[in-house]
């Protein structure tokens, strides 16, 4: 099974520099700001019991081996067993593995949710012999079967969608095979955590302020969003950047062994490109992301215009990549958590008071660990526990940025509740390809929200900067990355090198590709593909933000736009697509709620909103409603 953290992108910078609370011991925070995981297994003791009966499910499952041709019974109770498996799986794997993000010091915690991937592993070769074995049965018998039973019934959309990618299911053999692969399958991510993360020496740099600060992911993020000084971003950039050229060759053979591992599995199960490989299983076609790069490509005007803008504005001679987080005003406002739990449920009004009755319990339920301490996980996820509640992580500032995150990740959970309640296990978890359209939609609607309660001219433009932002950093900035991925992984397919120097000249290219001429460019940029964690962990992943967010830029319009009938249409279409979970493909999902994104207008639309905002931007600024931050 898939499981799943659903997270924000967090390469959006704050658009505000308020200092961030002081950090606390886990055990000095109270309780109703950290989430209660006794909700899920009482102690470590019924922890250890469900482990146990999944591992004797699972050899269960693996002597019904040779059933299924016996008849539709045969085929239910191994589908049913696969359920209970599946339900038993969410619970013993994010008890321990939301335990551990509390803390990623406990290497006893550590050593628990690694038991449980080596059940996990031990799960999947034990069902390696299902799908060729169903597949042996023709499908009009597997149907018929499934006419006379309701019960199997349930289950129609997942045999037939397996029938429909049988040409690249292997024979018995072959799926054990690939089934023993998946054990060092993670290898390369992991490797690059380990560089990246654990083993890496963050440099020391000096500030223009006489201050020393470690340069951490954290603080180079701080730096470039916060610092109105450009060289000190300059002297950041230049320093974090050093980091990852000096083992560009290190990240570039890991790189190679992410693409590889690819392109092995591509034609193992004889699909003729690995994009192609990424995208069948949720029946899209290819020409979806090819033409949201292209259209995308295309649409990079208001792009480079808002970088122009943003260039005088700060009153810069030169306009580098580490310019383009800091803020085009000061802005300390606070936002205490308390006040924001009032906000979310008000901003959500349009999509019903059930709506917002669900959001209240999910706020009031002790499912949301709120503050940072030591050795918790860094930024936010939202974790979709079958069968108890989502689970949220986050790591709260105070900051505005820090609102939009929440409402972000409540946007998942809001999905993950609503496909729970509606839809069997089969069905109850949904697609990364349609899951960033609820969070990304909670956003625009808080985002409408406070605009429309903001009394302040500051404020309000950085609110509208926050959704420029947004904009660039979830839809531009993903299908850059994503345009990236697909040529890297041709260099694969193709038999060509793949060098720290070719990935190198790939992104640099890009880079310039879509900023042309509002960017002056460094160097040092041209390593920045090895620091996308996404490109090792998650491939072909990145695209499905920037569709998601066309997705709900559309849908957004549909709910704020037209007669009043219309928009209750509109909304009924909207919570139907969160209630169907995964029950059908993707595509006609969003296109029953309203979306097509086969058509281009779909992400010109994005291009379009983009282009309104940066006019709305330019008249305030024009107007004299702020007066221009400068940089030195």
């Amino acid at each position: 099974m898939a499981l799943q953290y659903h997270h924000r992108m967090d390469s959006r910078a704050p658009a505000e520099a308020s200092a961030a609370p002081s950090l606390r011991n886990r055990d000095q925070i109270p309780d109703r700001f950290k989430w209660d995981l006794r909700n899920i297994f009482s102690d470590w003791n019924a922890w250890k019991a469900a482990s146990d009966e999944l591992d004797a499910k699972i050899a269960a499952y693996a002597a019904l081996q040779g059933t299924l041709a016996q008849g539709g019974e045969g085929l239910l109770a191994a589908l049913k067993l696969r359920d209970d498996i599946g339900q038993i799986e969410y619970k013993v794997w994010y008890f321990a593995s939301l335990w551990y993000d509390q803390d990623q010091r406990d290497n006893q915690i550590n050593a628990r949710r690694q038991q449980v991937q080596i059940l996990f592993a031990k799960a999947a070769q034990a069902s390696a012999w299902f799908d060729p074995e169903l597949l042996m049965i023709p499908l009009p018998t597997v149907q018929q079967w499934m006419s006379a039973s309701p019960e199997l019934a349930v289950y129609r959309f997942a045999v037939e969608d397996l029938y429909r990618q049988q040409e690249h299911v292997l024979d018995d053999k072959g799926e054990h095979l690939l089934s023993l692969s998946s054990r060092f399958s993670s290898s390369p991510n992991d490797a690059y955590a380990a560089l990246s993360t654990a083993d890496v020496r963050h440099p020391q740099v000096r500030l223009s302020t006489g201050a020393e600060v470690t340069l951490t992911y954290g603080q180079y993020r701080a730096i470039l969003a916060t610092n109105r000084s450009q060289a000190d971003r300059a002297t950041a950039f230049h320093e974090f950047h050093k980091v990852y050229e000096a083992t560009a060759n290190t990240y570039a053979s890991l790189y190679n062994a992410v693409l590889q591992r690819d392109w092995f599995q591509t034609q193992a199960r004889g699909y003729p490109s690995t994009l192609e490989a990424a995208l069948h299983g949720n029946n899209i076609p290819t020409d979806v992301v090819e033409n949201l790069i292209a259209t995308t490509k295309a649409g990079t005007a208001p792009l480079c215009r808002y970088h122009r803008l943003r260039k005088r504005v700060l009153g810069l001679d030169t306009y580098h990549a580490y310019d383009t987080a800091i803020p085009l005003v000061d802005f300390a406002r606070k936002y205490p958590y308390e006040d924001v739990l009032e906000w979310l449920p008000a901003s959500v009004e349009l999509l019903g008071a059930d709506y917002q009755r669900r959001m209240r319990e999910v706020l009031g339920g002790q499912s949301i660990d709120v503050y940072e301490n030591p050795g918790k996980r860094s930024g936010a996820y939202s974790a979709p526990v079958y069968g108890v509640q989502p689970y949220m992580l986050l790591n709260y500032t105070d900051t505005l940025d820090d609102v939009f995150t929440l409402a972000h990740e409540m946007g998942h959970s809001m999905h993950t509740v609503l496909s729970h309640a509606h839809q069997p296990f089969v069905y109850a978890g949904y697609t990364i390809f349609v899951a960033e359209v609820p969070s990304t939609l909670s956003e625009a609607l808080f985002l409408d929200y406070a605009l429309a309660r903001s009394g302040d001219d500051r404020e309000r433009i950085v609110l509208l900067q926050h959704a420029i932002d947004g904009i660039v950093s979830t839809f531009y900035t993903q299908v850059l990355f994503a345009d990236y991925e697909l040529q890297a992984h041709r260099l694969a397919e193709e038999g060509r090198p793949v060098t720290a120097d070719v990935l190198a000249e790939i992104y640099f290219n890009l880079l310039k590709a879509y900023h042309g001429e509002a960017l002056d460019y460094d160097e040092e940029s041209r390593v920045t593909w090895a620091r996308i964690p996404h490109f090792y962990s998650t491939p072909y992943y990145v695209y499905q933000y920037a569709t998601c967010f066309a997705s709900s830029a559309g849908l957004m319009k549909q709910l704020t736009t037209g007669s009043e009938a219309d928009r209750a249409k509109a909304t009924d279409r909207y919570l139907t697509l969160l209630k169907s979970g995964g029950s059908d493909h993707p595509m006609p999902l969003l296109q029953k709620a309203g979306v097509d994104l086969g058509q281009p207008e779909t992400v010109r639309a994005v291009v379009d909103q983009l282009d309104t905002l940066v006019t709305r931007l330019e008249r305030a600024i024009e107007k004299g409603a702020i007066a221009g931050a400068t940089s030195s």
